[in-house]
């Protein structure tokens, strides 16, 4: 995350929401679907109110990020959208082929990307302390929890569009705060409430 040598972690949240307008736009040239006025205003409205949502005392600081890092927020927003889109574009691109069998074909390439930076990076502290080494039952959950997360990603791919899957993003962003003010009693402020 080089992003984080430039941006402090709110600004990093609010610069992260440019990846709805992308994935809009690449939506648009990728896949040749015409978004109406009415899809267009909604992304806008989706975006304001997840930078709203996510403002805070702190948030002043998104417009003293130097250029470095707003380029590469843009970079990252862009990389996303197109990311999301051309995902979209493969698992359509065949419709009457298993989920699981495309779910096995997407994932199999980050797996070998990941075993080479695996290896390339922490080669040897794996040879000593072994792959396993550091996890947790809390590590394990986590790795279900986001394969789970993959798969339902996938789905609304196949079945439905990116633009379910951006606004769903904004709705499970509303649900874990609802579910953090019941479990951790996380307090609402009042551009999380406008925002949402």
């Amino acid at each position: 995350y080089y992003i984080f040598i430039y941006v402090d972690a709110p600004s990093y949240q609010i610069l992260k929401n440019l990846n709805i307008i992308s994935t809009g736009v690449l939506y648009r040239i990728m896949l040749r679907r015409k978004l109406t006025e009415i899809q267009w205003s909604a992304f806008i409205l989706l975006c304001i109110g997840c930078t709203t949502a996510e403002l805070t005392s702190s948030s002043d600081r998104v417009l003293q990020t130097p250029v470095q890092g707003w380029i590469m927020a843009i970079v990252m927003a862009l990389l996303s959208g197109f990311a999301g889109v051309y995902t979209e574009l493969i698992i359509k691109k065949r419709p009457s082929r298993n989920i699981n069998a495309q779910n096995f074909w997407l994932y199999i390439f980050g797996m070998i990307f990941n075993i080479g930076a695996m290896l390339t990076q922490d080669y040897d502290e794996i040879m000593i302390k072994g792959f396993f080494h550091g996890y947790s039952l809390i590590t394990t959950f986590m790795i279900i929890n986001h394969a789970l997360s993959g798969i339902a990603v996938s789905m609304v791919m196949k079945y439905a569009d990116n633009i379910v899957k951006v606004y769903s993003t904004s709705v499970a962003m509303l649900l874990t705060a609802v579910i953090s003010m019941v479990l951790f009693g996380f307090h609402l402020s009042l551009p999380f409430v406008l925002g949402s």
